[in-house]
């Protein structure tokens, strides 16, 4: 699985700490945003382009709160993402609503809780079904 990852200059630190976690666990992880410049428009932009464009599987934003690179995310056509702080949330975002991109507040949680965050989400695996008819819903909107 190839893992896009990016950041706005207040989630650095913590983009540059979970790329090398995911990296250590094995995972490609394509780093979207290397200028600290990038505000959370740029790095939610790239990491939905590098899933609509089927160059990474599955994407993390972060930024200070993460809401509002879960608002420029979601704008892209086939994407769903959600902001998650928790484990649950990050792996139920997949299992019931496909969601290929999560993001992260680098000042609501720290570098412990976000990589297990992070490993809930890419090990997760969408139920399909029942939740199938919601996903489509979802996608005929944009």
């Amino acid at each position: 699985m190839k893992i896009a990852i990016g950041s706005d200059v207040n989630g650095l630190t913590l983009k540059n700490h979970l790329k090398s976690h995911l990296e250590n666990m094995d995972y490609d992880v394509l780093n979207v945003t290397s200028n600290e410049e990038y505000d959370l428009f740029d790095a939610a932009t790239n990491v939905s382009k590098a899933i609509t464009d089927e160059e990474a599987d599955r994407g993390i934003v972060i930024d200070a709160y993460g809401v509002g690179s879960s608002i420029v995310a979601n704008k892209y056509e086939g994407i769903i993402c959600a902001n998650v702080a928790d484990e649950h949330s990050a792996k139920m975002t997949v299992a019931h609503n496909n969601s290929s991109i999560i993001t992260l507040g680098s000042e609501i949680i720290g570098e412990i809780l976000a990589a297990k965050i992070c490993e809930a989400f890419v090990k997760a695996d969408y139920d399909g079904g029942r939740h199938q008819i919601r996903v489509d819903m979802v996608n005929k909107m944009c």
